[in-house]
């Protein structure tokens, strides 16, 4: 059994054959999927899309891209969101200072309401982060030493530095195909050293699809491609690294009923 921890199923472009792809999932092993909140205004459809395959779940949360148009002036629509049956998560949230579609300040600001919502829901926070190593490394430890909560980096693809610091407050880190390409040596090399008790399996899809599927649109069925690397990475077989990442998974997402 596998688990795709990060998925965009609402999406347009998987709406056509929904549950296709989620049968594809199934058929492939994958038998537990997260799909993803990023924008309030768009909420509704994530949950109808979570509400309608007992093995898919969802989030809420505004991506940092959508900070500006969705700026929160408290966590409290969060935490209402998060009472939902299938809201696993909140986010995803975080900086990304790649793009810059929001100004960094209100990213900022959103990313400290999500935080408090993942406080006090005691649901995960999942945090995307891009070319904004220290600001997230400052928020997130400024952030725990007020008050606890739990978290993953989802997609990582950062430094080293931003590894170690996300581990060292309890963190998980979250693998994506972007790990099987073929210039990504440097990335494995932070991942290889990754406990095996921190690390999950996603594919970010529609987006990121992994080797050899690079170039295709993403589902959540290819995980299976980022995990036999990874257990590969790790010197596991594929069924031992498919046990430790599912098991991470239940143990971080607490609110998820392991399937039958």
């Amino acid at each position: 059994m596998l688990v795709d921890s990060h998925c965009h199923l609402d999406f347009e472009t998987f709406a056509p054959e929904l549950d296709a792809v989620v049968q594809r999932a199934r058929d492939a092993g994958v038998r537990t999927c997260v799909s993803i909140g990023t924008k309030l205004d768009k909420f509704a459809g994530v949950r109808t899309v979570a509400e309608r395959f007992p093995d898919v779940w969802c989030s809420v949360g505004v991506h940092p891209h959508e900070a500006e148009g969705e700026l929160l002036d408290s966590p409290a629509i969060l935490i209402e969101h998060a009472k939902h049956p299938k809201v696993v998560g909140i986010g995803e949230t975080g900086l990304d200072y790649y793009y810059e579609h929001s100004p960094r300040e209100q990213q900022i600001v959103n990313f400290r309401h999500h935080i408090e919502a993942a406080r006090r829901s005691g649901l995960p926070l999942i945090v995307h982060t891009r070319d904004a190593d220290d600001d997230t490394i400052s928020v997130l430890n400024e952030e725990m030493a007020r008050a606890p909560f739990k978290g993953l980096l989802h997609c990582f693809t950062g430094t080293r530095r931003l590894c170690e610091a996300a581990l060292a407050l309890g963190f998980s880190i979250s693998v994506s195909g972007i790990a099987t390409f073929k210039n990504s040596g440097e990335l494995r090399d932070t991942l290889k050293d990754v406990p095996g008790d921190r690390l999950l399996v996603e594919t970010d899809a529609p987006y990121l699809a992994p080797m050899p599927h690079r170039g295709k649109r993403n589902e959540p069925s290819f995980v299976v491609h980022t995990a036999a690397m990874l257990a590969g990475l790790k010197g596991l077989t594929p069924d031992e690294l498919a046990d430790a990442t599912t098991e991470n998974f239940f143990r971080l997402f607490t609110k998820v009923r392991r399937p039958q």
